[in-house]
């Protein structure tokens, strides 16, 4: 038994057990299960012996210096009612009470204070539990201070520039920023491209287009709002569209992800934990269904040992995975307890206030081990972390390199570090902002974590020497090519693993996109398709479309007296977003069929009368 804490101010026998104000688990001796109301608000106890102890992570992890006020205690490794008792203490907030919300694998559970803590204080936990990082269950984090977080900036008018956008009659409330697709050949991998465009000339929002270019999804944003991230994923085994929605800040954001299923429906809001905001560099849903995601953690920090002010504002990072059934934390990372101040290549400011974006984090990926591989813009670096202890396990490149750096193994600037199933690691090089290579490329690194050595498997840039200054991404397909969308240069392409480029295609211009990826994609819309009908003399026109309809091959033109008694008058190949049909008719109301290949009916727009 361990010792109790002194300084107590109240005691209550419940089942037998002294409490001393701890938060229990819910075992038969908790006090849901007393008689009658037991206040323990305030006070300590003394911990119970375990039957059996079991590793156990915990998140944020010991020693973390820049834990946020609002923040859980996340154990992993044994499910709820074998945690225990905790003891939770502020140096300056005192003893705290919460309760276990559980997570929903049975593997853990989230101790939640009912009071946040105070920043700038050290917390106690006091547990009977064999804790990865801790000293006989025990350990300390820090609550860091924080400034406000800046204003949403607001986005420029969809009529900004000259870049050309798509309109349509059926839709006059969507102005697509248009796809010009310059190469499409053979060798090429199947599936739909999957862009977000933002900046230029035309809405905001998720876009989908095959290989013509053509339209086939678009999502408009709301004002001041853009998508990021945006591709086919799966949730709870069955295909959803994904993408990370809201404001931008400077370089980074604050919104949220949003899943929705094969039919558009929305089945969630995604958003990290403890009070952090979601920022838009990644939003990966898991085979575990659950989700990584990161924030840009305002911090104050005295600066001065680097130049800067002694209250500098540093933008760190926090990666989180968080159970998208109950929003809990399942892991935690803080890169102020990892990564260095002085590992950042980015201005440090000069004045109190003054914001240094040291690592700029912009993606997350996960081994075969659960462990974790992030990549940091403004280090220059690539990072594994260690699932079970959230600690380092190695660096590639940066200015504290694990690994001996081979020739063109050096990145800067760089985005979306991926594993590849064989262990490499593909990387988007940007090489600019400021230019420090000729052209932005993908490479392939093969470590050898042995040897403490790095080296260049492979290497392709467009023959167009395009350098993305910002954003970018590369992502491996089926069929061995490599998806690559160029960020800030607006362009995106697919090359084969010899680097030969068989798809080329461009935003209008203006327009830029995070990411982008080709893959598979069937939708149904839930809604019915819009129609849009005009009458000159005995001839009718109609306009049809069905935002995100992947299957329709043909629509036809059906009219009648009335909605029970419409009959085929015409139809056309559907070869665009929006198809029109003429036909001639006397009858006063038309609608629009959508069919498939095999000429069944998968919808019916609303029957219209031509205006």
């Amino acid at each position: 038994m361990r010792k109790l804490i002194v300084a107590v101010l109240a005691v209550a026998v419940v089942g037998g057990l002294v409490v001393f104000g701890r938060s229990l688990a819910n075992t038969d001796s908790s006090p849901e299960k007393a008689d009658g109301p037991v206040d323990t608000a305030g006070v300590s106890t003394e911990i119970s012996e375990l039957p059996a102890k079991r590793a156990i992570s915990v998140y944020p992890a010991p020693g973390v210096t820049s834990a946020a006020r609002g923040t859980q205690l996340s154990f992993r490794g044994a499910p709820a009612d074998e945690l225990g008792e905790i003891e939770v203490v502020g140096s300056r907030s005192g003893p705290h009470t919460g309760k276990f919300a559980e997570h929903s694998d049975g593997e853990g559970a989230s101790w939640l204070p009912d009071e946040p803590f105070t920043p700038g204080e050290r917390v106690t936990v006091r547990t009977s539990l064999d804790i990865t990082g801790a000293e006989d269950g025990d350990y300390t984090i820090e609550v860091a201070r924080r400034p406000r977080v800046p204003k949403i900036r607001a986005q420029e008018p969809w009529t900004k520039g000259k870049g050309a956008v798509e309109e349509y009659v059926t839709r006059p409330d969507i102005k697509v920023p248009e796809v010009t697709v310059k190469a499409a050949t053979e060798g090429r991998s199947e599936g739909l491209v999957f862009v977000a465009p933002k900046g230029g000339r035309g809405h905001d929002g998720p876009l989908i287009v095959d290989d013509t270019g053509r339209t086939v999804f678009f999502e408009k944003m709301p004002k001041d709002r853009v998508a990021t991230d945006f591709r086919a994923q799966e949730y709870k085994g069955k295909p959803v569209l994904t993408w990370w929605q809201g404001g931008l800040i400077v370089g980074d954001g604050r919104g949220y992800g949003v899943i929705v299923d094969d039919r558009y429906r929305e089945l969630a809001k995604v958003r990290m934990a403890n009070g952090y905001t979601t920022d838009l560099h990644e939003f990966t849903i898991t085979d575990r269904d659950t989700a990584l995601l990161m924030s840009y953690d305002r911090v104050i920090r005295d600066l001065r040992a680097l130049g800067g002010p002694k209250r500098g504002v540093v933008i760190a990072g926090v990666v989180q995975e968080i159970d998208i059934e109950t929003g809990l934390v399942l892991f935690e990372w803080h890169s102020l307890d990892s990564i260095g101040l002085d590992e950042g290549k980015a201005p440090v400011p000069k004045k109190d206030g003054g914001s240094y974006d040291y690592l700029h984090l912009n993606s997350i990926d996960l081994d075969e081990n659960g462990d974790f591989l992030l990549s940091a813009r403004n280090t220059w670096g690539v990072y594994k972390v260690d699932r079970a202890s959230a600690k380092l396990v190695w660096r590639l490149g940066g200015t504290k390199s694990t690994f001996q750096l081979g020739k063109g193994t050096v990145t800067a600037w760089q985005h979306h570090a991926r594993w590849l199933p064989n262990g490499d690691i593909m990387i988007f090089d940007n090489g600019s902002s400021p230019p420090v290579h000729k052209t932005s490329r993908v490479i392939t690194v093969r470590l050898d974590e042995q040897a403490k050595t790095a080296t260049l498997v492979s290497e392709i840039s467009h023959p167009e020497g395009w350098l993305a200054a910002t954003q970018g991404s590369s992502e491996p397909l089926p069929n061995g090519n490599i998806f690559v969308g160029y960020g800030s240069q607006r362009y995106f392409a697919e090359f084969t693993e010899d680097g030969r480029l068989v798809f080329d295609a461009e935003l209008a211009r203006g327009n830029d996109s995070y990411r982008a990826f080709r893959m598979p994609w069937r939708g149904r819309p839930a809604e019915r398709p819009r129609v849009s009908a005009t009458r000159s003399g005995a001839r009718v026109t109609a306009h049809a479309s069905w935002n995100g309809a992947t299957e329709v091959a043909r629509w036809e033109l059906v009219a009648g007296a009335s909605r029970d008694a419409l009959e085929p008058v015409a139809s056309e190949r559907a070869e665009e977003f929006e198809t029109s049909v003429t036909a001639s008719t006397s009858a006063p109301l038309v609608a629009m069929r959508a069919l498939d290949a095999d000429g069944e009916v998968l919808a019916t727009s609303p029957a219209v009368e031509p205006e």
